[in-house]
């Protein structure tokens, strides 16, 4: 067993061992859904329709119409999501910056009660507030992270949300058209390409979380199997039916 014998060691071995990703971004979650929402929903609907036994052009015109009515929707969709909630919080923002101008000594004091609340003795907590709520702007970060859970200066961009959405949701969503477009005619391969592509999400996706790669992508590859199996048999059912 290795032993650090040094505060300057046990500082650097802290130093590296003690970093963290980035879990706040704004383009992880819209791409990752995104990629998963393409190639799940396409999927689904190209072998609905070819279960319906129609021709070839029409798999494909209802591949592509998929891709660009899904990636426009995503993005349409994440870039409302994003900024509702950022105008929220921009909202929120506002009335403590006003609390903090019209009345600052209360503002502090209620910063001193939460520091003394989580153990810091009274006095120092008085005089911890004081000095961050010497400048504005840092006593409003604080607030907001206290109070609010947010960081002011992180905000999640409604513009790299919906660009991240329409570029995964439209590469996900390609895959099962791509056999097509190279020249296949027959459904398997668009099948077997996706469910692939699916697998290789899942285990992208593993390399963020606390899940082991093969359980991610066996678990995206059983879930989009089953939607596109259970749309085919709908979809022989309906062409029966409508036949």
């Amino acid at each position: 067993m290795a032993i650090i014998e040094t505060g300057a060691t046990l500082h650097e071995a802290h130093r590296d061992n003690h970093t963290h990703r980035d879990v706040n971004g704004g383009w992880l979650r819209p791409a990752v859904f995104g990629a998963m929402d393409g190639l799940v929903s396409n999927l689904a609907l190209m072998t609905g329709v070819a279960g319906g036994s129609v021709a070839q052009q029409t798999i494909v015109l209802t591949g592509l119409a998929g891709l660009a009515a899904g990636a426009f929707s995503m993005a349409a969709g994440e870039y409302t999501s994003v900024a509702s909630q950022r105008e929220l919080v921009e909202a929120e923002l506002d009335v403590e910056r006003r609390e903090l101008r019209r009345h600052p000594a209360d503002e502090e004091a209620e910063l001193a009660a939460l520091y003394e609340s989580r153990g810091v003795e009274a006095g120092l907590a008085r005089e911890v507030a004081r000095q961050l709520s010497r400048d504005p702007e840092q006593a409003l970060e604080i607030h907001a992270r206290e109070e609010l859970g947010i960081d002011p200066g992180d905000l999640p961009s409604p513009l790299v949300a919906a660009v991240s959405s329409f570029g995964s949701f439209a590469l996900g969503a390609l895959l099962p058209v791509l056999p097509y477009l190279l020249g296949v005619s027959v459904l398997w391969p668009a099948v077997l390409l996706a469910l692939l592509g699916l697998f290789a999400c899942g285990a992208v996706v593993a390399r963020v979380t606390a899940r082991s790669w093969w359980f991610s992508g066996l678990r995206q590859l059983a879930l989009g199997g089953a939607a596109a199996g259970v749309t085919y048999v709908l979809g022989m059912l309906f062409g029966t039916a409508l036949g």
